[in-house]
């Protein structure tokens, strides 16, 4: 299958370059707890084995950073850190990592009296001194909370690109272009139809696919595949990331998903005819991070999909997150979000708090919500 590629700039990422038509770039992040330098290690480790160019790592305090230098010095491989909240940080542990990346909705967290502008100039100057790339990363559950205010509570894309190319021209009246964006969304659809019309206006910028929150495997392989095959045949995206929620030793399973996604598109192994418009039940999971707080998480999200089976031929979306991060945000549109924390898991419905509920009460809470909402679409077709 002969795929014409944008004609996107070259960005250099340590020993790798994404756009201007290199290969498409294959990353993963890791899960374990930065702070636990042993199982971040071995965990890198296992992903550059399996095929990974660049490997994300998060950090949100200074501890975390003093950790990712550790592991630093312990592993090869072109490193990502992910900024979190603290965007201060950039400044600590720019010197040990090949790419910054930052959430625009997430430079309002810290110093908010401060214009997110000042905020990305000190971003770029610490990349420049430090010869590391940038990644731009807008989600569909943290977006800049100015942007969302302008458009309809339906409308994720809007807000989303937005703030993309606000901050794309940003970069370049500064003068630096060796970054790149992603727009990610847990639902497929909303994921091709926002990088096309990212592409459509910008198609100098390289692009970083991902579904987030894509779930278990296989149905989260399955929702990536569907986003990437209708946007990489169209010759948008230079680097993937598949988002499974998958226990530790097992994440290098993103990296042979997506070497063999990127095999079969190359060989026409796709679909000629996409639609997700599902009318059957959808769990929505992210992928276990470092932000996790407890890995139950996992074990949990995979208990859902199990105790759920019972409603599957009925149009009803429930999300499970991981983390305070993104969890309370990224819960909002579905119909029952789970977000956990330490010891609870918080119960929602769409936007609405339910309550917080300890890991081995959490199921029957849940099953009460899916019930009610069945019995009100069985009336509502009366």
């Amino acid at each position: 299958m002969s795929v014409t590629r944008n004609p996107t700039r070259r960005v250099d990422v340590g020993s790798l370059a994404i756009g201007d038509g290199e290969p498409i770039a294959v990353q993963s992040m890791t899960a374990t707890r930065t702070q636990d330098i042993d199982a971040t290690v071995s965990q890198i480790r296992d992903l550059v084995d399996a095929g990974a160019d660049i490997v994300r790592v998060a950090i949100d305090s200074r501890k975390d950073a003093e950790a990712l230098i550790e592991i630093r010095s312990q592993v090869e491989g072109n490193l990502s850190v992910d900024l979190q909240e603290n965007y201060r940080l950039a400044e600590v542990i720019a010197p040990y990592v090949q790419k910054l990346r930052y959430n625009p909705g997430h430079l309002y967290h810290h110093e908010q009296d401060k214009p997110w502008e000042e905020k990305v100039a000190y971003i770029v100057g610490v990349a420049q001194d430090n010869d590391c790339a940038i990644r731009v990363g807008v989600n569909c559950g943290s977006v800049d909370p100015e942007k969302k205010a302008r458009y309809d509570a339906d409308d994720s894309i809007s807000p989303m690109l937005e703030s993309a190319w606000d901050h794309c021209e940003l970069l370049d009246q500064i003068g630096f272009t060796r970054y790149c964006v992603s727009l990610k969304d847990s639902d497929p659809s909303k994921v091709i139809e926002v990088n096309q019309r990212f592409a459509e206006r910008r198609p100098d910028v390289p692009l970083h696919l991902g579904v987030t929150e894509a779930g278990m495997p296989p149905e989260g392989v399955i929702k990536t595949r569907i986003a990437f095959e209708q946007l990489i045949s169209r010759g948008i995206g230079d680097t993937i990331r598949v988002s499974l929620t998958v226990p530790n030793n097992r994440k290098a399973e993103e990296i042979v998903a997506g070497r063999q996604i990127l095999e079969d598109i190359a060989n026409g192994r796709v679909r000629t005819v996409v639609d997700f418009g599902l009318n059957t039940l959808n769990i929505i999971s992210c992928p276990s991070c470092s932000r996790v707080e407890n890995e139950a998480f996992v074990e949990l999200a995979e208990q859902v999909r199990d105790m759920t089976a019972y409603a599957k031929e009925h149009a009803i979306t429930i999300a499970v997150m991981g983390c305070r991060v993104n969890g309370p945000g990224e819960t909002d549109d579905a119909d029952l979000g789970l977000w956990c924390g330490p010891n609870y898991v918080n119960l929602k419905k769409g936007p609405e708090s339910i309550g917080a509920y300890p890991y081995d009460e959490i199921l029957p809470k849940l099953k009460a919500e899916l019930d009610a909402i069945i019995a009100r679409q069985a009336d509502a077709s009366v």
